[in-house]
């Protein structure tokens, strides 16, 4: 049974979702502050977490960079605030998936279930993290192990995202190649789940920050203006 903390300051919000997360085969908290969900959050980390944007004591956006600090967490924003600006900023902090209110219960669900799966966690399957067997990936600097989605550019450790992390493994699979936008919104997306393509965009600006946090001359993902993305290997 996954565990997903709500954090919303809407009262309403958090008792419909909860309900219908529950029914839906989920465990539930509930937090109407972020404050005292980051507490939770570090103490006792869910499989998954959504913020609102805008939280009592410490809104949506500081609450991601707080948890960013230390975990991989899965993150969906759940807000009524419109604008690219905040879908954009939301992205780049790391979100791994963005839904604006009002929301169908349907919707949401697709969503968490997506965003799960790519955490390599599925109720309905009894699935978790580490069940799959997969390869670890060498790039020349670069090292990724899906089972303990572990990434590291020369030994240092680069803490991705889920989404991140299957954007990233996408392309360094077959290194030369060039990714349309559409080839990693289906590495990384459930094929229910629609996402434009500032959306791959907001991921892949995000992922050559945090490789630029270790190495400041790292340059290997390839922009192919007008086509996709590409991993361009040492």
């Amino acid at each position: 049974m996954a565990t997903i903390t709500l954090v919303d300051d809407d009262e309403n919000i958090l008792t419909s979702v909860s309900i219908f997360l529950e029914n839906e085969g989920y465990k539930v908290r509930t937090y109407n502050d972020g404050a005292a969900a980051l507490a939770d959050l570090t103490a006792q980390p869910p499989d998954l977490a959504s913020f609102d944007l805008k939280l009592p004591r410490m809104d949506g956006l500081e609450l991601l960079r707080r948890v960013r600090q230390s975990s991989n967490l899965p993150v969906i924003f759940l807000t009524s605030k419109d604008g690219e600006f905040d879908e954009a900023l939301g992205l780049d902090l790391g979100a791994d998936d963005y839904i604006a209110k009002p929301f169908s219960h349907q919707l949401l669900a697709r969503r968490v279930k997506a965003v799960l799966r790519r955490a390599q966690f599925d109720p309905e399957l009894g699935g978790a993290p580490g069940d799959s067997d997969q390869k670890a990936i060498h790039r020349g600097k670069l090292t990724m192990d899906p089972n303990r989605h572990a990434c590291a550019w020369e030994g240092r450790q680069v803490r991705l995202t889920v989404t991140e992390f299957l954007i990233l493994q996408a392309l360094a699979h077959r290194p030369g190649f060039v990714k349309s936008r559409d080839n990693l919104m289906d590495a990384a997306y459930d094929d229910q789940v629609y996402v434009d393509d500032r959306t791959i965009d907001s991921h892949i600006k995000r992922i050559r920050k945090k490789f630029r946090e270790v190495d400041s001359t790292f340059d290997g993902i390839e922009t192919l203006y007008g086509v996709g993305y590409r991993y361009k290997e040492d």
